[in-house]
């Protein structure tokens, strides 16, 4: 025969316990509840949601947090730009910080037809492996573009491509996050601002007679692209030209004077293809 004396008696214990943490987890919710600043939503909903990082927080939701209680700057997404910082100042009641449009370049021209490859490399796919070969990299120049396409990986905007051995941008479609430039084993890939149409595409920092025994379109160090530059806008250091965006006018002269042709003018993909049909 059943009893039901014995069963009664655990199952009010249970119950009355069950009640007691009921109400202290209740408590606890009210005690120490965070309220979440609605702002960090409401900056995450415009925030494009690409996650790539080019601000320096952990995605997309790590940056609206970082807005709004870490005083980030309201200009750090690059995907955006200035029209997605303005939203964002007026959310968090600030003036818009100023940014430069961003995109990214490739400092090398030394594809296979104009820089020998000392190897055929058959390993993994991936630039950051093939430079760490103890024989060295499979390109004679060891600063140039390795192509293996490792920048295309990470590229979440489409574009990178591989074109002819090197890492082919196009110009409309950088956002300018800098992913490829973190990734680039090299450092052949730089930021530079968007209305800055000439750059310099060569990585090396060798003297001259070195650098064409490698590419025949290095740079050389001559300083003559410094000296016929109206603006002096350009320096050579390390055996290197550099160009000074915020001097440089895109007049092209230091372009159409450079003997060793490494100035070139950033082009769009179409300017670029069509640019490339006439060369051939």
């Amino acid at each position: 025969m059943i009893s039901f004396g014995g069963v009664a008696y655990p199952t009010a214990v249970m119950g009355a316990l069950g009640l007691t943490f009921g109400a202290l987890l209740a408590f606890a919710s009210i005690k120490f509840f965070v309220k979440t600043d609605e702002r960090i939503s409401l900056i995450r909903d415009i925030l494009p949601g690409a996650n790539c990082g080019g601000c320096g927080y952990p995605g997309c939701d790590g940056y609206a947090d970082g807005i709004v209680n870490g005083g980030a700057k309201t200009s750090l997404c690059a995907a955006g730009g200035p029209t997605l910082a303005q939203r964002v100042a007026e959310i968090m009641g600030v003036a818009s910080d100023v940014s430069v449009p961003m995109r990214a370049v490739l400092k090398c021209k030394g594809s296979p037809s104009f820089s020998a490859r000392n190897a055929v490399y058959e390993g993994i796919k991936d630039c950051r492996s093939a430079a760490v070969l103890p024989g060295g990299t499979p390109n004679a120049c060891p600063y140039g573009c390795m192509g293996f396409g490792t920048c295309v990986e990470v590229c979440l905007f489409g574009a990178l491509s591989i074109v002819d051995g090197l890492a082919s941008i196009d110009p409309e479609k950088c956002v300018g996050c800098g992913a490829c430039v973190a990734v680039c084993p090299k450092s052949a890939l730089s930021l530079t601002p968007q209305g800055s149409r000439i750059q310099v595409v060569c990585n090396s920092n060798w003297k001259g007679p070195d650098v064409k025994k490698v590419c025949s379109v290095g740079c050389i160090g001559c300083s003559l692209c410094a000296r016929v530059c109206p603006e002096k806008a350009i320096t050579v250091e390390n055996n290197l030209a550099a160009i000074d965006a915020t001097k440089c006018t895109n007049c092209g002269t230091c372009m159409t004077k450079c003997p060793a042709k490494s100035i070139n003018a950033i082009l769009s993909r179409a300017a670029e293809i069509s640019y490339s049909a006439e060369a051939v």
